[in-house]
């Protein structure tokens, strides 16, 4: 019995069949949204000479990419990533384009700006829930807790690296270049995933989900309402619900940090250690990922995911009695060790609660949760800032983290909703 767990490992996750081809092909699409968020925002900012229309294009592009991202999903999941990945990833990489010609100049119009910029959102292919789709018809039991913190860690890599290429490319060229840059890689990365035999098994699943829906003769005065159910049905599983709610929390809680950290350097007088803070976040938050993700946890998610948040929530909270800007960026380094574990959390509780035709659809609303809740939690504590201390408001931005905690034990935990998974691409923990 020691022997098979004592093989269980990261390199047994990418030793299944097709997961280290899916998953790298998924990265060098995903590593576009690394590159292209500050890339589009010194673009703009270089082309028209306001910051306002940078924020207004991304204040559009962020809305319309997590608000439609439950139902770019819902697509996926009732017909297939062959069906509707390659026309969602040709509009959002032509529209890329568009806006690096649009920019490259100077003196873009601002409206034409902010056209391009909700409807590239709108169309931004869900790699990240594609992916963690794909993880949970290949692999199952502590391997697909191990895939789920791998993924984690590697978007986070994703999102800390983008930025230093974005740097290097703005030097040297233009900005512009790195959304056109963007473009390629998610054009690049998307063709990659769909040539994995990953991919075509999940096509015939989904391919014969859609025959049995055909063959049970459905009345014809239903087929109006499918939409509306189609993407309310995994917000309605209180499984579901609970890690979209901590994955809020979290978002809350990590936008308004963002903020904060800022007002505290600021008021320290070393807003340059700003970088070295957030480096201490991201850093945490990619050790707690690989140490989580390593361990067999016999605890539910459910359970799990509670008590991460409540970490993360405590850690924040006590930010604000930092006397100085080492003691702080120590304590981020903290709580960064929740977060990936959080996060990769969330999504298997949310991909084990939901049925198995709508599994992208979850893990498309943990991510909308997060998005949404980062916005709003930046928005907020902005307004607090001015007016609380800041050891008030650092535990203000921890309460939401803390307050979702009892979410996803509302019922329990997990809900065995899910067949047992194809003996022909699942891997089992005794087989290593």
């Amino acid at each position: 019995m020691s022997e098979p767990q004592r093989k269980i490992s990261y390199a047994t996750v990418l030793r299944a069949p097709y997961a280290a081809r899916t998953f790298g092909a998924a990265l060098i699409g995903r590593f576009s949204y690394g590159v292209v968020f500050l890339s589009m925002v010194l673009a703009i900012t270089r082309s028209t000479g306001s910051y306002a229309v940078a924020g207004v294009f991304m204040a559009l592009f962020g809305l319309t990419s997590a608000f439609l991202s439950p139902a770019r999903a819902w697509l996926i999941d009732r017909h297939g990533l062959r069906s509707t990945l390659p026309p969602m990833t040709l509009i959002y990489a032509l529209l890329l384009s568009i806006i690096a010609a649009v920019t490259w100049r100077s003196g873009a119009p601002h409206g034409l700006l902010w056209v391009l910029g909700a409807a590239a959102g709108s169309f931004t292919p869900p790699l990240g829930p594609i992916m963690r789709t794909l993880w949970r018809d290949m692999l199952e039991g502590d391997l697909l807790q191990r895939a789920y913190s791998l993924d984690t860690v590697a978007e986070e890599l994703l999102y800390v690296t983008g930025p230093l290429l974005v740097g290097v490319i703005t030097a040297v060229v233009h900005p512009a270049l790195g959304v056109a840059v963007s473009a390629g890689l998610v054009l690049t990365g998307a063709a990659l995933l769909l040539a994995s035999p990953a991919v075509s098994l999940a096509q015939q699943r989904v391919d014969a989900r859609r025959g049995d829906r055909e063959a049970s003769a459905a009345p014809a005065r239903e087929a109006g309402s499918r939409w509306r159910r189609g993407l309310t049905v995994v917000a309605a599983k209180p499984g579901v619900v609970g890690p979209v709610l901590v994955s809020a929390g979290v978002g809350t809680c990590l936008g308004a940090v963002n903020l904060l950290v800022v007002a505290f350097a600021a008021k320290d007088h070393h807003v340059a250690a700003v970088a070295w803070v957030e480096a201490a976040l991201s850093v945490g938050s990619v050790l707690g990922g690989l140490a989580y993700g390593a361990r067999t946890w016999r605890a539910p998610p459910a359970v799990r995911l509670s008590l991460l948040a409540v970490g993360l929530g405590l850690a924040v909270g006590a930010a604000g009695l930092c006397a100085n800007i080492v003691q702080l960026a120590l304590l981020m380094g903290v709580a960064g060790l929740f977060v990936s574990p959080a996060l990769a959390t969330a999504y298997l509780a949310a991909d084990e609660a939901a049925p198995p035709d709508a599994r992208t659809q979850a893990g498309a609303w943990v991510n909308t949760g997060f998005n949404i809740g980062n916005s709003g939690g930046a928005a907020g504590v902005g307004v607090l800032v001015a007016r609380l201390s800041l050891v008030l408001c650092f535990v203000i931005a921890g309460a939401p983290a803390v307050l979702a905690a009892a979410a996803p034990l509302v019922r329990g935990g997990r809900e065995p909703t899910e067949a047992p998974p194809d003996p022909v691409t699942a891997v089992s923990t005794e087989r290593g």
